[in-house]
């Protein structure tokens, strides 16, 4: 199917709501009406009925009353009409919002490895709303313009014919310099934007490593970076300035006052020739000066137009883009947990595979470590296994089912992961353990935080469970949050249950606890785990050796020490004063 353009797809945003949008758009040329005959009823009284041939004032009286008539219902129209529109253009901007968020859950997790967070969120927030003032202000801008200038127009073929094909002349002018206007101000407003992002997820970036960017004095550093980006979109941005500066009210002002002045020349002319009627003199003025106004609206608003293609277009890339649709899971029934890699390759770039052939099972109620150097693949098996990635050769099976088969949101139903870096989402406590699920009571929270050794210290918080927890955690310990993690998992009661090196900023006292609950809640449960702290696994079912992407060895502790091979020795050098110097060496 070919790719829309940009136009047709905001259209087809615009159609769900075509009948308030008509609606309001056929209001509004009923208000420029109302408004464009004024200048026929003010002519018509200084033609006949302020002559001094009559003093009856009750036709004048008549006529100003239809005046403020019409202006009252411009007044009245511009207001519904504008009212329409903006809370059109809100309606459509909030369902474009809410499409691209729920796009980026099905979006695949390689898009976020490479896409800075800032610029995400720049899309999310900042090119939505850009886009907003394409339909609350141009759309109007461009509808009012259009029929001021066929009233317009229409008015000054009624008054003077000659002098109003002149006029023809003015639009064809005015679109070439809208033309230049839009070829030289569209590059500066395309840098602009992608500067914007880039400071967006700069900022982002660097509130998230403040501490790391103070501790290692990199402030100025930090700020010189940030200032060539904010420099650069102050200079295109000045540049398009300069431009619009050049192109809409000063030229559009030049010409409609050496139109003007052509026009009182023509007229002056006229009087010496023949006797005219002032009222025509006064009314060809009036709509004459009108013309440019709708001609400086559209300029003012060309730069919102720009601003929201360039914004509609970076928007849309990321709809573009492939993704899998979140599904029902709630009645996915609870697996057992076996789990199977049958010869499971993986690269996250071609011709660069981080796991080689991959082979082993576990079994219900089994825990299967993998340990490793950084960088041998121990956190990409978990990837697969979660669906995160998919495997190039191979095949992962839960009770003997291909994983591929299953929607991702089955496949990760019952599943429960604890990371290194525990995450903890601004609210209270209870719910970072719940998460919101309606099935885990407020009594399960509190036995799994039992369980992993942390009810202790929430109950001796200020606000107990009910205490609020700033972004990501910060008011709490790493231990402490990582127990608060651990919790969150069991709460979920998964049948299988990964945990991601998570043991490894937790002290002695602490990784004490969670050996404990380990024992109790893996019964039943299949438990895989990384790490690099060796002694947290001494007591799992099979220990899986990787070295560059292969299993090298496999076994319990007792196997692999017994092997002597590179088990033995990553674990004699972590033990440091229990091993000889011989070894060492």
């Amino acid at each position: 199917m070919p790719k829309q353009s940009t136009a047709r797809r905001l259209f087809a945003y615009a159609l769900v709501y075509k009948y308030r949008i008509s609606g309001a758009l056929l209001i509004l040329c009923c208000a420029v009406g109302a408004e464009l005959g004024g200048p026929f009823i003010i002519k018509t009284i200084i033609d006949k009925h302020l002559s001094a041939e009559t003093g009856d004032l009750g036709p004048v009286l008549g006529l100003l009353a239809l005046y403020l008539g019409l202006l009252l219902v411009a007044s009245i129209g511009n207001f519904t009409q504008s009212y329409l529109l903006q809370s059109t253009a809100l309606q459509i901007i909030k369902n474009m919002r809410m499409d691209l968020m729920r796009h980026i859950q099905r979006i695949p997790l390689r898009y976020f490895d490479n896409t800075p967070i800032g610029q995400i969120v720049s899309r999310i927030a900042n090119d939505t709303e850009a886009v907003r003032d394409l339909f609350m202000s141009f759309m109007a801008t461009f509808v009012v313009s259009f029929v001021q200038l066929i009233g317009i127009y229409t008015a000054l073929f009624i008054l003077d014919m000659r002098l109003a094909l002149f006029c023809l002349l003015l639009p064809p002018l005015f679109a070439l310099i809208m033309y230049v206007h839009l070829k030289y101000s569209k590059g500066y407003i395309a840098v602009m934007r992608a500067r914007l992002s880039d400071m967006n997820a700069m900022i982002n970036e660097s509130i998230a490593v403040m501490p790391i960017i103070q501790a290692f004095r990199r402030e100025k550093v930090t700020l010189d970076e940030f200032e060539v980006m904010n420099e650069e979109r102050y200079v295109n941005q000045i540049k398009q300035f300069r431009v619009f500066s050049l192109s809409s009210r000063n030229i559009v002002g030049t010409v409609g006052s050496l139109v003007t002045a052509l026009v009182i020349w023509y007229f002056g002319r006229a009087s010496l020739e023949d006797a005219i009627l002032f009222g025509v003199f006064y009314a060809f003025i009036d709509y004459l000066g009108r013309i440019f106004h709708p001609i400086i609206g559209i300029f003012d608003q060309l730069t919102n137009a720009q601003r929201a293609f360039v914004s509609a277009e970076k928007v849309f890339a990321i709809l573009d883009m492939e993704g899998t649709e979140v599904v029902d899971a709630d009645r996915v029934a609870r697996p057992e947990g076996v789990v199977k890699f049958d010869n499971v390759t993986f690269a996250y770039k071609t011709g660069e595979p981080v796991l080689k052939g991959i082979s082993f099972e576990a079994r219900r109620g089994e825990t299967i470590a993998l340990v490793g150097h950084t960088g041998s693949g121990k956190s990409s098996i978990m990837n697969l296994l979660l669906g995160f990635y998919e495997p190039d050769q191979g095949v992962i099976t839960i009770d003997g089912a291909d994983i591929s088969a299953f929607s991702k949101q089955a496949l990760r139903k019952h599943m429960g992961i604890v990371l290194q870096d525990p995450y903890l989402f601004a609210g209270d406590i209870k719910f970072n353990v719940s998460l919101y699920n309606k099935d885990i009571s407020i009594e399960r929270v509190k036995k799994a935080l039992q369980d992993v050794g942390a009810a202790s210290f929430i109950e001796q918080l200020p606000g107990g469970y009910d205490e609020q927890v700033v972004e990501r955690g910060s008011t709490l310990s790493s231990g402490q949050r990582q127990l608060i993690s651990f919790a969150r998992a069991l709460a979920f009661d998964p049948s299988i249950l990964i945990l991601d090196e998570a043991t490894a900023s937790i002290d002695s006292e602490t990784e004490g606890l969670i050996q404990e609950a380990l024992r109790v809640v893996s019964k039943g449960r299949t438990t895989l785990v990384i790490a690099h702290r060796l002694s947290t696994i001494r007591e799992a079912d099979q220990i899986l050796v990787l070295h560059r992407g292969e299993i090298v060895e496999r076994g319990n502790h007792e196997t692999l020490m017994a092997l002597g091979g590179r088990y033995f020795k990553m674990y004699q050098l972590q033990k440091g004063a229990e091993t000889p110097l011989s070894v060492k060496t």
